[in-house]
C-alpha cells in the first residue's frame, strides 16, 4: 500500500513539472519574434493546461492534508538556464526555441510515465496522472512535428 508521504512526493513531482513547463513556455514567448504569432498561442495553450493540471494535482494535495509545493525541478531550473544561454547565442531563432521545448516536454513526458509506473497509487489518481499524461504526450507530438517540419 502506498503511504501518503510517498502518493505526496509523487503528485508534488508532477506539480514541479508543470511548474518547470509553464516557466519554459513562458521564457520561449518572450524569445519569440512577432512573426512567431502561431507558437505563441501554441505556447499559451500549454500553459494554460499546466495551471489545469497543477489545479487539479494540487487539490488531491490538499485533500491529503498538505500544502501544494510551488517549486519547479532542479532539472527544471537547468532546462530554463540552457534556453537563456542557447537564445544569446542564437538570436531567438525558432528552431531552437522549438528543440528546447521538446527537450521539455521529453521531461514532463518522462515525469507522467514515472508516475504511472507506480502500481500502488490509488485508482483515481492513476485516472487523473492517465488523462494528464495523454494530453501531455499530445503536446509533446505537437512540438515534435513541430521540429520536424523546421
Amino acid at each position: 500500500m502506498e503511504t501518503k508521504e510517498e502518493t505526496l512526493d509523487i503528485l508534488n513531482d508532477l506539480i514541479r513539472i508543470n511548474n518547470d513547463r509553464i516557466m519554459g513556455y513562458e521564457r520561449a514567448i518572450k524569445e519569440l519574434q512577432d512573426e512567431d504569432a502561431d507558437l505563441k498561442a501554441l505556447f499559451t495553450k500549454m500553459i494554460g493546461e499546466s495551471h489545469n493540471f497543477k489545479l487539479e494535482l494540487g487539490t488531491e494535495v490538499q485533500a491529503l492534508g498538505e500544502d501544494m509545493t510551488t517549486e519547479a525541478t532542479t532539472a527544471g531550473s537547468i532546462y530554463r538556464a540552457w534556453m537563456d544561454v542557447k537564445a544569446a547565442f542564437t538570436g531567438h531563432d525558432r528552431e531552437s526555441i522549438i528543440a528546447a521545448c521538446e527537450r521539455g516536454e521529453d521531461a514532463a513526458k518522462s515525469a507522467y510515465r514515472a508516475a504511472l509506473e507506480d502500481d500502488e497509487l490509488p485508482a483515481f489518481l492513476s485516472e487523473i496522472i492517465l488523462r494528464q499524461s495523454a494530453i501531455q504526450q499530445a503536446a509533446h507530438d505537437q512540438i515534435k512535428a513541430l521540429r520536424d517540419a523546421s
